[in-house]
């Protein structure tokens, strides 16, 4: 039999048995941990910025060769850098200016406008002003979804005004502040297209409430062209909604007040044998898109 002592010798090899397995599991363990370490200091070295201590003169250099190569990506990091670490000086400028391009053609208008928002507070004299006011009419007057226009063949005129109407706000400001700029002959011809658009707007509204019986709704819309869009060939397709609608609200004055104007303004209106569905001849410059 064996006695306390006898148990406790017979029983150490196996502790140092399990000693010795960990120990050689330990070392290609720390191995391993060295490996990852010195993997984990090749890619520190990988992330360090190849640009630094760039001149701003250097960095924009480098961004005008990516735009001409329409590498937008690599152009806005080099332009980013130029404002982060320069925010002072001739170059800080520009590059805000090619900042607010470079995010436009590489279709992030929310991140172009950014840029254009920072320009006016920064730099609200700059001469580049009437730049950045055409290419806000630009972004607006071509939002993302008007790509689709090609494919679906909608009506601009149909989706929702508000890119439209900032557009027109940017256009309109560019020719009212410089009118010789050599960008507001090109936003003059915007401009034409997109009062137009808007008041087709109106009429597209004003037509929807006249035929689910809003009369009055329709009413309102429509005027809202007589009198804030004078002048657009659209304006005849909303005197006759008009008088549709005072017609249907059994106001014979205003009716026939209504449709003397229509005469008067257009003799023998198409709208009276084609109806709500005449075709309005909207100037769409599909290519614009």
């Amino acid at each position: 039999m064996l006695t306390p002592k006898d148990a406790f010798v017979t029983c150490q090899p196996p502790v140092i048995t399990r000693l010795s397995r960990f120990k050689a599991w330990l070392r290609p363990a720390g191995m391993l941990a060295a490996v990852v370490l010195i993997a984990g200091c090749g890619s520190l070295k990988k992330d360090v910025d190849p640009t630094a201590g760039w001149s701003a003169q250097r960095l924009y250099e480098e961004a005008r060769v990516e735009v001409s190569d329409s590498n937008w990506s690599e152009a806005r990091t080099r332009l980013e850098a130029i404002e982060a670490r320069y925010p002072f000086g001739n170059y800080a400028q520009q590059a805000l200016i090619d900042l607010a391009y470079v995010n436009w053609k590489d279709d992030e208008p929310e991140q172009a406008l950014a840029a254009i928002d920072r320009f006016q507070q920064q730099y609200p004299n700059h001469p580049g002003t009437d730049y950045m006011l055409y290419l806000k009419g630009l972004i607006t007057f071509t939002p993302p979804s008007a790509a689709f226009s090609r494919i679906t063949r909608q009506d601009p005129s149909e989706r929702d005004p508000k890119g439209l109407r900032e557009s027109y706000e940017a256009f309109n400001e560019l020719i009212t502040r410089y009118p010789d700029s050599r960008y507001t002959p090109d936003a003059r011809k915007r401009v034409t297209w997109l009062v137009n658009t808007l008041a087709e707007h109106e009429v597209h509204v004003a037509q929807y409430y006249y035929e689910r019986h809003a009369y009055l709704a329709a009413i309102n819309r429509a005027q809202t062209v007589v009198t804030e869009f004078q002048g657009v060939p659209i304006a005849e397709k909303a005197l006759y909604i008009m008088y549709l609608s005072y017609d249907k609200l059994n106001l014979p004055e205003l009716r026939d007040d209504t449709k003397r104007v229509l005469d008067e303004n257009y003799p023998n209106s198409k709208y009276y044998t084609e109806g709500l569905e005449g075709s309005t001849n909207m100037w769409n410059p599909i290519n614009w898109f």
